[in-house]
């Protein structure tokens, strides 16, 4: 039995284009999420920290399968949800310019050519405009660290949600690349997206979004849009 409404999933795209003068705000995360209706506050029940938003049908959804996952010993926690623009821009900058280190590195320095040090933060950093935290579908659950997921509690959390989410209508967006996924971001256990709202804007963003759409930011000329594209398209087949 699956969760999430499926009336929503058949609906939300005529949303888009009803609200097609504001849905490229939306989706390039140039919003204010507490001043929209359709993102509500995510409780400290369901986080490690007060303050972040995410789309309400997304919270639901999560709060359904946090329950189930707590009554077969699994504990979920959301540590990131929306990140706005600026939010994105502030954590790309700081990688761009060396004031936060990317593997114990300062980028500046260690890569000066642009394309070459933009595809190093892409690892694992969208470029504003292009992340998937603009949308209020997708979070990250317990841990940022690759090798938590490996062993241990973190495993056990990691096979829970690969065995269950779906039901709840979540995907492992960034899974391991291979066949299914050749490109994009590297695999990130931690990052799950609420497939029946997502999957619009994945296409939305293909449809309708371009290189001017991708800018305000140190380095924002440093691939060209159809490199950037991939990062936004590189997702595992059953998110789209």
């Amino acid at each position: 039995m699956r969760y999430f409404p499926a009336l929503l999933f058949l609906l939300f795209p005529f949303f888009l284009s009803a609200q097609s003068a504001d849905t490229a705000k939306f989706v390039l995360g140039k919003i204010e999420y507490a001043q929209h209706s359709e993102f509500v506050k995510i409780s400290e029940v369901y986080a490690n920290k007060s303050g972040m938003y995410l789309r309400k049908e997304a919270l639901d959804a999560f709060i359904l399968m946090q329950k189930k996952a707590k009554a077969d010993g699994v504990s979920l926690t959301i540590i990131s949800a929306c990140r706005n623009f600026n939010h994105q821009k502030s954590i790309w900058e700081a990688k761009w310019n060396g004031s936060r280190k990317v593997g114990g590195k300062d980028l500046s320095q260690a890569i000066p050519n642009a394309a070459e040090r933009a595809k190093e933060i892409l690892k694992y950093s969208s470029m504003p405009g292009t992340s998937r935290h603009h949308w209020g579908t997708d979070i990250d659950i317990n841990s940022l660290s690759p090798t938590y997921f490996d062993s241990g509690k973190g495993k056990k959390e990691y096979e829970w949600l690969r065995d269950n989410a779906s039901v709840f209508g979540f995907c492992q967006v960034y899974s391991e690349k291979g066949a299914d996924r050749k490109y994009g971001y590297e695999e990130e256990k931690w990052h799950w997206s609420y497939t029946p709202i997502a999957s619009q804007f994945t296409q939305y963003f293909k449809r309708n979004m371009s290189a001017k759409d991708i800018s305000g930011f140190a380095g924002s000329d440093a691939l060209p849009f159809t490199e950037v594209l991939k990062y936004v398209d590189g997702i595992a087949s059953d998110c789209r």
